[in-house]
């Protein structure tokens, strides 16, 4: 008998990770920004046509650019800097003209109430750097967001036969086997939670 699927729908976002991925494509390191609020990951698709005869003579998918919006409580001033390519001298953090953002490899985390997690990686791309806003304090407190987005691109990955820009992993509650096999095909390094081989 075929195993159930799960209908059910994900109701957080958490662990969002990065990490600067360069020529080898596999990252000394990843970092963690924490309090993601939200993250869209836009994959557009357009179905291409060829007509002859008064009809439809053969159809193509032609795929658009992979871009990424993330809403943060706040980003930290090292991860912009990282993220960004932003220079600091003496304590000062600049944006200019001619910053080089790094690439780097993103996952994240949609969360579910049964426990059960489906982990997002993005392989490679760049991040743009975000506006800069504020607004005057008011009757009541209200914090304000960061927002950030990013285009990523197809990205050569141990074990598929052609190059991936998304990749999808799930894991019942308890459970981290296929995050932690995602995070080497993204990063080429363990999670940092992940057991050592061996252990």
């Amino acid at each position: 008998m075929p195993e159930e699927k799960n209908y059910r729908a994900s109701t957080g976002v958490d662990e969002f990770y990065y990490g600067e991925v360069g020529d080898a494509l596999i990252t000394e390191a990843v970092e963690r920004v924490k309090f993601l609020q939200n993250i869209t990951v836009d994959m557009p698709q357009d179905v291409v046509r060829a007509y002859g005869d008064n009809g439809t003579a053969e159809m193509a998918v032609s795929s658009g650019d992979v871009s990424v919006t993330s809403v943060f409580h706040k980003i930290p001033i090292e991860d912009k800097q990282k993220l960004l390519g932003w220079e600091t001298v003496e304590g000062l953090t600049a944006a200019g003209s001619n910053d080089n953002p790094p690439y780097v490899a993103c996952i994240f985390a949609k969360t579910y109430e049964d426990g059960s997690r489906e982990y997002v990686g993005l392989p490679k791309g760049i991040f743009n750097r975000p506006s800069v806003s504020g607004s005057t304090k008011s009757g009541s407190t209200e914090f304000s967001t960061e927002e950030i987005s990013a285009q990523f691109m197809d990205r050569e990955v141990p074990g598929f036969s052609e190059e991936k820009s998304v990749i999808f992993a799930q894991d019942a509650k308890g459970e981290t086997v296929n995050r932690d096999a995602l995070f080497m095909k993204v990063f080429g390094i363990a999670h940092p939670e992940a057991e050592p081989e061996g252990a």
